[in-house]
């Protein structure tokens, strides 16, 4: 009777085993799959570093990784403290990086949306990294550049057409490009002085500067102008003299400095180019 009933329990076991469903298996991306807009190639983690390392990254950032695969940038932003979103059309993609995020002990900094990376709002992104091909880069920019001025925005191989990088790294035969969002400043700026008007004509081609400074009637070149972000810089004057400020909209706030004396205030207010 015994025997019987161990032959019985062993075929209902059997039984159960041959009828139960096998266990999923956990999804693993394959390098070259095909993706939305691109093929899936994984960003090296010794390349990541240096993408992070340019923008400087800190745990006052939120970093947006467009496209963003099995989640290794934003996990690596968080574990350097920042937050992160990872904006990704594959959702097992998605599934993957959560998954990731979790071993990693940094779940509650990086967080995963399936989305369309066109069509997603990542405006209050302070970085913005992609690993897209150069149309797709082209197509972004818009976006990118009305994003806040001094915005970081770092790409894996591929730049952004006309749009200079700010640096560029190779690391292990990989490239990555780095860009910080410059503020809009092309038209005429003016300001009081103490002896009249200062008018500044600016010519801007993204991060680059050109123009003139009207001081007393007479016109100077400006010399070594800079734009980073929101902050501007230039030379002018018959004595030269260093002029920085900060873009706030449609306003300069500066301080001149000539190389004997000490700086003055300077607070301008802009008409842009027709």
């Amino acid at each position: 009777m015994q025997r019987k009933v161990l032959f019985g329990s062993v075929a209902l076991l059997a039984f159960v085993m041959m009828t139960s469903p096998a266990p999923a298996q956990e999804y693993q991306p394959s390098v070259g799959q095909e993706g939305k807009d691109v093929i899936w190639v994984p960003t090296p983690e010794e390349l990541i570093a240096a993408m992070l390392d340019m923008a400087k990254v800190n745990a006052s950032d939120y970093l947006v990784d467009l496209g963003s695969g099995d989640g290794r940038i934003v996990i690596a932003a968080a574990k350097r403290g920042a937050r992160g979103l990872g904006i990704e059309f594959n959702p097992d993609m998605v599934d993957l990086s959560r998954k990731n995020a979790l071993k990693a002990g940094v779940s509650d900094r990086a967080a995963f949306i399936k989305a369309d990376i066109f069509e997603a709002d990542f405006s209050r992104a302070t970085i913005v990294t992609t690993y897209l091909l150069p149309d797709l880069n082209l197509k972004l920019m818009p976006k990118l550049l009305a994003m806040k001025p001094g915005t970081r925005v770092v790409t894996h191989a591929f730049s952004m057409g006309e749009w200079e990088p700010d640096q560029t790294v190779e690391v292990a035969g990989r490239t990555a490009f780095f860009w910080v969002v410059p503020a809009k400043v092309q038209g005429t700026w003016t300001w009081r002085t103490e002896t009249g008007t200062a008018e500044l004509s600016l010519t801007q081609t993204y991060q680059k500067i050109s123009g003139t400074l009207k001081l007393d009637g007479k016109a100077f070149s400006i010399k070594d102008g800079k734009l980073v972000g929101d902050h501007i810089s230039f030379v002018a004057g018959s004595v030269p003299r260093q002029y920085d400020g900060r873009v706030v909209g449609d306003a300069i706030e500066g301080i001149t400095k000539a190389s004997t004396g000490s700086g003055q205030k300077w607070n301008a207010t802009h008409r842009a180019a027709q």
